[in-house]
């Protein structure tokens, strides 16, 4: 990149700009004025705004709002910058101006610039393509940013939606692998009655299940698309035509079925769509967790604690004592957890506000909503193949913690009584002993119906 500059104006004068540079003025601006993080525009955002802008000059060129060979040009430059073309010239910080203004206008002097240059004219000279005129028209930032998060996070989702799916199924798996493998149940973190291990997983696999169901139901909401309401709702300098006509070519691209907002006064106002979306990544992070640090505990040991599943061996786990091996993998997901928690909170204050008429914290909102679906769907993912895939269960362990259990106890309260059976795991406990045992030598039941009783494969 070379150091020539080039030199534009706005309604508020003269700004330098690298001569490379495809933005203009009002994004030179922001440069200068937003550099408190290294955080710039989510790529899904840049994609769900090229997707706006080619959408709006093909129908503003076929209502007649603008000409059709200018229009044809922005279509083109659009479609560039979706294809990934230009990414590097989005160089605003993400903490800017609360309605995204910014980031609009930067996609507007990008385009317009390069509309520009396919029409044989250098960059930076506003004509014949006016980044407001031409391919702002019939928009307002403040319809633009709601719509391009409700895009991006819509179109982000379906990934997400394949990655836990693709962990639900992995969880299955081992809930049929371990259908047989009857261990002992916990509570408060003390020994309980017997389960098998598979229902046990059978456990995190409905919860997982039901966050792909949670995040479903969010989808309604982000399929309603602002654009159209301009300012503040009421369509001011909008054709009537051009808000269904553009939601409608969007949906076409993409395949999935956008429409133009039935209120845009809401559309515009309230970003509840996005909180909603976070309630449901929020449950599937706290999911997650208790999940990883499930088997954290089951793994533990393997020796001197539970011991009762054996996690792959992915990479040393001390740099001091040899031959460990750590549950790097339900870690990592536990802090992606903890990380997504945190970003369900700003989104539930970012959407709180919203005074009167505009949001003015669009730019937080997509950057939180958009990180959370992209850790969340590449951690399910190496959460069922690095952890999950490769997950054993250690049989000999699993007996072992049943038969020294003084849950066994439990069915003996049918035949002689809670306060009798409770003295006896009393007397198992004082004196380091199985319970078995313990009853046998009580003579209260015969050898068979002890037998019979204490037998964990019919207590799951």
């Amino acid at each position: 990149m070379s150091d020539q500059v080039r030199y534009e104006s706005d309604s508020m004068g003269q700004v330098e700009i690298p001569d490379w540079a495809y933005w203009g003025a009002q994004t030179q601006r922001a440069v200068q004025n937003f550099g408190v993080s290294a955080m710039r525009i989510p790529t899904p955002m840049i994609r769900a705004l090229a997707l706006i802008k080619k959408h709006a000059a093909a129908v503003n060129g076929s209502l007649g709002t603008i000409d059709a060979s200018l229009a044809e040009a922005v279509q083109q430059a659009a479609a560039e910058v979706y294809q990934g073309g230009w990414d590097e010239h989005y160089p605003i910080d993400v903490f800017q101006t609360g309605s995204g203004t910014s980031w609009n206008m930067n996609t507007n002097e990008l385009i317009a610039n390069r509309a520009n240059e396919i029409l044989g004219q250098p960059r930076g000279t506003r004509s014949p393509v006016h980044p407001n005129d031409h391919v702002n028209r019939g928009q307002s930032s403040n319809d633009v940013i709601p719509t391009a998060i409700h895009i991006a996070n819509r179109v982000e989702a379906e990934r997400l939606l394949e990655a836990v799916d693709h962990l639900a199924a992995a969880l299955r798996k081992k809930e049929a692998e371990f259908s047989d493998l009857v261990k002992l149940g916990r509570t408060h973190l003390q020994d309980a009655v017997p389960m098998t291990l598979g229902q046990e997983f059978s456990g995190y696999a409905v919860q997982i299940e039901k966050a792909s169901r949670r995040i479903r139901t969010a989808l309604p909401d982000l399929e309603e698309l602002a654009l159209g309401g301009t300012a503040l709702g009421t369509g001011i300098n909008c054709h009537p035509d051009f808000p269904d006509a553009v939601a409608a070519g969007i949906a076409d691209e993409t395949g999935l079925p956008f429409r133009s907002a039935p209120n845009k006064f809401e559309a515009i106002a309230s970003r509840d769509a996005q909180v909603e979306l976070m309630g449901s990544l929020n449950t599937l992070a706290t999911s997650l967790m208790k999940i990883a640090n499930d088997l954290r505990l089951l793994a533990s040991g393997p020796r001197g604690a539970l011991g009762e599943i054996v996690l792959p061996s992915l990479q040393p786990g001390s740099s001091i004592m040899p031959g460990k091996v750590n549950p790097v993998i339900p870690e990592m997901v536990i802090q992606v957890a903890a990380y997504v928690n945190g970003k369900a909170v700003s989104v539930t204050i970012a959407g709180q506000n919203g005074p009167l008429e505009l949001n003015m914290m669009n730019p937080l909102i997509a950057l939180e909503t958009l990180s959370s679906i992209d850790i969340l769907a590449n951690t399910c993912r190496v959460f069922a193949d690095r952890a999950i895939a490769g997950l054993e269960a250690d049989r000999e362990r699993l007996e072992h913690w049943i038969e020294w259990s003084l849950a066994l106890v439990t069915p003996l309260a049918t035949e002689i009584g809670y306060d009798q059976a409770s003295k006896l795991a009393y007397t198992a406990y004082r004196e380091k002993r199985k319970i078995r045992d313990v009853v046998l030598e009580s003579g209260l039941l015969s050898e068979e119906k002890v037998n019979e009783l204490l037998d964990p494969s019919k207590m799951v």
